[in-house]
């Protein structure tokens, strides 16, 4: 029960005018934005999605977004000009977006005119019929992908990993967290040396201590068994870049994916998944920010992001609380209200840190806890 021309309301919430535009049951052949003059950019980056999926898009340009009665001659206008059209009264209002004022205006015009309107549930990914009565409610299908949802909030994917983890390294992932009890000091060192080891891939010499460490030997070797580095001259040699990565803390980043992997095979609310996700957003004057993001998933048409931490954190209100903030602030951007975040750490927490996580509603999974991840994120997805 589609109609040809939707009505969308441009806000700063992208996710409830591209939803139902993606989803065959539901989506039109003509897209028309009403948009205020603050509202352009965005109106473009829902145009940069829809128009390359086959979507006619054109705007509506108002003036004041929250002058009632000038939203409602524009929109009037617009449906007397619609009448002239082979589908007159072949198009829907989607009531979601835009300020209170626009939306009341708009409805207040479809519904004197017996035209039909639609709302989307924010929580429940529903099409929900405002008008007229009786047409059923709509479960809106999971097609949108990553890059397009994040395209829409004015995002651009430079690049990102999808691809399954190679078994030797899952392996090692799973011991490294099964040995959490023991490992966390030895891995510090270790994640020092191979951080030393940007560029040249080539670590500082291991000194006495550190040749004499048996969990750190042991830790070693078992990333030696997997290909990830050998020993020579007393110092650390990596194979790629790639290796290097994964032994400075990327391993963690690693096994946040595979459990989301795993957890999207088994089930459907999973719609796209991706890790190591670099990509360039817009500012509010238009230059472009660069972002990275360890794991981000689509769930239910819903943004989640996880950020993966293996150094320790340090007292005070330093970086511990930056890497809060900084992924509070990227999950409200790129997943509007509906975002979601959660930090996975291979250390414990300081408390300050967890309160802070706790005020800016940010799911924590650290320490000894980290077994358990998997049980934690298939409580955390809808």
């Amino acid at each position: 029960m589609s109609a040809h021309t939707h009505l969308y309301l441009v806000s700063a919430q992208a996710t409830p005018n591209l939803t139902p535009a993606l989803d065959p049951a539901v989506a039109p052949k003509r897209v028309l934005l009403l948009v205020s003059p603050d509202m352009r950019v965005r109106a473009s980056w829902l145009e940069s999605v829809l128009k390359p999926r086959g979507i006619r898009v054109e705007r509506c340009e108002i003036r004041d977004a929250w002058d009632v009665e000038h939203v409602q001659q524009q929109v009037l206008a617009l449906l007397e000009r619609e009448q002239s059209l082979a589908a007159a009264g072949d198009i829907a209002l989607n009531a979601t977006g835009g300020t209170k004022p626009m939306s009341i205006a708009a409805y207040e015009v479809f519904r004197a005119a017996d035209l039909p309107i639609f709302y989307i549930h924010p929580e429940h990914d529903r099409l929900i019929w405002m008008h007229p009565a009786g047409r059923p409610v709509v479960d809106l299908a999971n097609r949108v992908k990553l890059d397009a949802f994040l395209q829409a909030h004015g995002a651009r994917v430079q690049s990102a990993a999808t691809e399954a983890i190679p078994e030797s390294r899952r392996e090692l992932t799973d011991w490294l967290v099964a040995q959490s009890h023991r490992l966390a000091q030895p891995l510090g060192t270790l994640n020092w040396l191979a951080m030393k080891s940007k560029g040249t891939l080539r670590s500082p010499a291991l000194d006495g201590q550190q040749r004499r460490d048996m969990a750190l030997g042991d830790l070693i070797g078992r990333c030696a068994g997997a290909g990830l580095l050998s020993v020579v001259g007393g110092q650390l040699r990596f194979p790629n870049e790639a290796a290097r990565f994964y032994v400075n803390g990327g391993w963690l980043e690693e096994h946040v994916y595979v459990v989301f992997r795993e957890l999207r095979r088994e089930e459907r609310r999973i719609q796209d998944l991706a890790r190591s996700l670099e990509l360039y957003r817009q500012d509010p004057r238009g230059a472009e920010v660069h972002n990275e993001i360890d794991v981000a998933c689509l769930a239910e048409n819903r943004l989640y992001l996880v950020e993966c931490k293996t150094k320790a954190w340090k007292g005070g209100d330093g970086p511990g609380s930056e890497a809060l903030y900084r992924l509070d602030a990227l999950a409200d951007l790129l997943g509007g209200l509906q975002g979601r975040a959660m930090l996975v750490s291979y250390l414990d927490l300081p408390a300050h840190v967890r309160r802070r996580a706790e005020d800016l509603r940010i799911q924590v999974c650290a320490g000894a806890r980290l077994p358990e991840l998997r049980g934690e994120i298939s409580r955390w997805l809808p």
